[in-house]
């Protein structure tokens, strides 16, 4: 007992020696005090402050004359109980001026606090959903992976489990638990700490430990904590006030990270078991609820037996708080960990080079009107079907793997990368290798002191990778190569994009960019852009047909004669003599429709001059191709780079009555509710006349019905059933470099393209590299996978009429090139023949004017 009273003197000793201190600087502060009342007084009036003073003095005398009824200031203890209060009612004001400074970040001390509005209707950031017209839904995208569930899908004994682990006591208080708090403290946090699930809910929903909710004060490290900690009980209650028990708990298991890519708890159940969340067991919700405490240790796939004695901690605590019997606790930690982890890709699935397209389209409305592509939970509704998609992605690969056997078959024993002469290109690889970012990094590192060292990572040091394969059912094989060794690889596959659009809606239906997004990620479609060889010449005819001017018409002739053109470009003197790809002419007077047909290049060159090559550019860029095009002699053939996505817009304003239709990819925009935000349509404008795209369609016919169509090989796929109407061009460049084919009908426009990753990859014979044998097998394929489906039987149909046509078109009369000759449709803008051994015969009598078209 004299311990204690030892003990307590010397404590009253220290508060008696530290009142003396306070009493000693009594005078500095009340000089400090009367210079604040100054400064008060000069503000408000003197007379107000005095008048405030005396209400002070006032109601202070009435409180001491109450506490002296019942208390002696005479006695002992009367100091300690004064200072006391005044300790209580000084730690009262400075507690209200803290939580003052919290809630609205006095200064900027704090941070900045959730508003009220964002307390009573939190925003969860949601990943955006995209979907097919048909409503199947092609991917995601998102900041954090999050699928929201409702409550009475949450399984009852995931809830237990959380609430046995992280707050036993979660029904029981208002958002914080004392005991908790108190348990932790004594303990340091060896039992646990103090935070319970409306707190880890405020620190998950509103991210209060971010730097942009950090202020002056929590740059201070213990300081940081407290404020930390103070912010999540202020929201904790805020929360509990706003808020049922049930909501909060969806909140939590909405907001929270279980790793891998998965906020959630839809989002983890799929990613961790490939289960919808109500038919989870009990052992995994345990293993779901167990990576609260560490996401990374305690990760299934990383740690799995870390991750199997964290879920017997929770099932144990199942027991011990009576949510399961020992028996049943026992028997459930004996079972093994059994994982199926499939994760969410937001690239997987159909569709992902147009994932690319929708992401930027989207992100640029999104700006534009307010919302977030990766955190507002919107539903992008593309205008993709899936089953044409489908089909699309399954004729590309079957074409692809075949024709990738005849390339490699072809190219046996040597490299496809060559010249002009078909030499191997010195030096191919190393200059790739440069561009590539392994490279990049590697020069950043070592020069320019070791550059031996890039070659060595770069040319000896293998590593293990997966790497894209034709032969193996999953796809790829997974081998040890150099960076070297996997770019000469990835080199030799040939390259594909294909796209499919309705040419009244202006709906794109089918979008492949490529082979495989996961190895492949560069698109054919709208990101790719080369020549395009005989596919543009429909343009060159489309103004001679459509130019008052020139006003020809499809029984017009041309004599197919060699064309030479003398220029100037760039201030220098150049000469272009094109080629036709048979190496020979035929001299005979060809109508424009036969012509076309047989993609001769010499009548193509002769009609561009005639029409003249900027012509040639209005026309096309009027029809919907928005690159560059070089206003020259070759202009006609294809020697302008343009993009597979353009080509198909523009080929698309035959079909649709002579009018461009813009090509749309989002049908509409919802809120993560369902309400429409917008919907999108086509922009249609009148580019040629209604008679020009008729003569236009019935042209392309011909590529299938003229003797010698470059496009004949589409009859060997089963496309013609209920009177159904095709017209197509084939296009193939210099050196067979590209292979292109489009295709229109009455309800859909198909284009695809086929070659390597550079212009010097390609096929050295004609006969295996041209758009006919390349390009078309894909549209033939994916067409005939189209009109097998019964549901795209309104599909199929004859190509629009019109009513009355004021050119001849039909029954052209005698032609004297009746014989059956095998065209291709390479088009040489370098003006080289394919065999430069041939002998030209001699010329006819040379014809000086143009086909009389007056009608006379």
């Amino acid at each position: 007992m004299s311990q204690y009273r030892e003990r307590f003197r010397a404590v009253r000793h220290a508060f008696g020696a530290f009142r003396r201190r306070v009493r000693q600087r009594k005078p500095l502060l009340g000089s400090v005090r009367r210079g604040v009342g100054r400064q008060i007084a000069r503000v408000a009036g003197e007379e107000r402050v005095n008048s405030w003073t005396a209400t002070y003095r006032s109601y202070r005398n009435r409180f001491r004359s109450f506490v002296h009824q019942y208390i002696d200031p005479d006695s002992w203890y009367y100091p300690y109980l004064k200072i006391g209060i005044k300790v209580f009612a000084w730690g009262f004001l400075l507690l209200g001026l803290y939580v003052f400074t919290l809630n609205n970040n006095f200064l900027y001390l704090t941070g900045e606090m959730p508003s009220v509005e964002e307390l009573k209707n939190p925003k969860l950031n949601q990943s955006s959903e995209i979907y097919s017209q048909d409503g199947v839904m092609i991917g995601k995208f998102y900041a954090e992976n999050r699928t929201p569930i409702k409550y009475e899908n949450i399984p009852k004994q995931l809830i237990n489990a959380l609430v046995a682990t992280e707050d036993a006591r979660f029904y029981e208080h208002s958002g914080i638990d004392p005991r908790a708090i108190g348990r932790a403290a004594a303990s340091l946090g060896r039992e646990g700490g103090g935070s319970t699930i409306t707190q880890q809910l405020a620190k998950n929903l509103f991210k209060t430990r971010r730097k942009s909710n950090s202020g002056l004060l929590t740059r201070i490290p213990f300081i940081r904590k407290i404020i930390y900690k103070s912010k999540e009980w202020l929201m904790a209650l805020k929360l509990e006030q706003n808020f049922s028990k049930e909501e909060i708990i969806t909140y939590y298991f909405n907001t929270v990270d279980f790793g891998s890519n998965a906020f959630g708890l839809k989002t983890a159940a799929r990613t961790f078991f490939n289960k919808v969340p109500d038919s989870l067991n009990v052992q995994e919700g345990a293993v779901l609820v167990g990576l609260q405490k560490a996401t990374t240790s305690y990760n299934p796939l990383r740690h799995p037996k870390r991750s199997r004695e964290r879920r017997n901690v929770v099932i144990g605590q199942m027991a011990k708080y009576n949510f399961l019997t020992k028996k049943q606790a026992d028997s459930i930690s004996a079972l093994p960990l059994v994982t199926d982890f499939t994760p969410e890709n937001p690239y997987s699935g159909p569709a992902s080079y147009l994932k690319n397209a929708v992401q930027d389209y989207v992100k640029k409305w999104g700006e534009e009107n307010g919302y977030d592509l990766y955190t507002d939970g919107l539903r992008i509704i593309t205008t993709i079907d899936s089953r044409m998609q489908r089909y699309a992605e399954d004729a590309t690969g079957e074409k692809m793997k075949q024709l990738q056997r005849t390339f490699d078959n072809h190219w046996r024993g040597r490299k496809p990368w060559t010249d002009e002469d078909g030499n191997e290109l010195p030096g191919f690889i190393d200059s790739v290798a440069r561009r590539t970012e392994r490279y990049r990094t590697l020069s950043r590192r070592f020069l320019p002191l070791y550059p031996d060292s890039i070659m060595y990572y770069m040319k000896n040091k293998k590593y293990k990778m997966r790497v894209f394969s034709w032969d193996n059912k999953r796809g790829y094989d997974s081998t040890e190569m150099t960076p070297y060794d996997s770019i000469a690889y990835y080199k030799r596959f040939l390259q594909s994009g294909m796209v499919a659009m309705d040419p009244h809606t202006g709906y794109i239906r089918a979008w492949v960019g490529g082979l495989n997004y996961d190895y492949f990620k560069y698109d054919h479609v709208k990101q790719g852009k080369r020549q395009p060889g005989s596919t543009f010449k429909p343009f060159v005819y489309t103004t001679a047909i459509d130019d008052t001017l020139i006003n020809l018409s499809p029984c017009d002739r041309i004599q197919d004669r060699p064309f030479r053109k003398e220029y100037r470009e760039n201030g220098e003197d150049k000469v272009w003599e094109p080629r036709n790809s048979t190496g020979y002419y035929t001299y005979s007077h060809m109508t424009l429709r036969r012509a076309m047909a047989r993609s001769v290049n010499s009548i193509t060159a002769k009609l561009t001059d005639d029409v003249t090559p900027e012509r040639v550019a209005e026309y096309a860029h009027r029809m919907g191709i928005k690159s560059r095009l070089d206003a020259v002699p070759s202009i006609g053939l294809g020697s302008s780079d343009v993009s597979l996505y353009e080509l198909v817009s523009a080929y698309c304003t035959f079909v649709n009555d002579g009018e461009t239709t813009e090509p749309i990819i989002v049908q509409r925009i919802e809120d993560r509710d369902g309400n429409v935000i917008e919907t999108f349509t086509s922009q249609h404008k009148r580019a040629i006349s209604s008679e020009t795209a008729f003569l236009m369609r019935y042209m392309l016919q011909g590529g299938l019905q003229e003797s010698g169509g470059t496009s004949q090989n589409l009859w060997s796929y089963n496309l013609f059933k209920n009177r159904n109407e095709l017209g197509a061009k084939t296009g193939t460049t210099s050196n067979n470099s590209d292979g292109w084919f489009v295709c229109i009908s009455n309800n859909l426009v198909v284009g695809a393209w086929v070659g390597g990753d550079d212009r010097s990859i390609h096929f050295r014979s004609t006969d295996l590299g041209e758009g006919a044998k390349t390009a078309l097998p894909l549209v033939g394929s994916f067409l005939e996978k189209v009109y097998a489906d019964q549901k795209f039987k309104s599909l199929q149909g004859p190509l629009p009429k019109i009513d009355s046509v004021s050119k001849e078109y039909q029954n052209c009369g005698y032609s004297d090139d009746e014989e059956e000759t095998s065209e291709s449709d390479s088009t040489e803008t370098s003006g080289e023949a394919l065999d430069s051994t041939f002998v030209l015969p001699p010329p006819p009598p040379e014809q000086t004017t143009l086909p009389d078209t007056s009608g006379r």
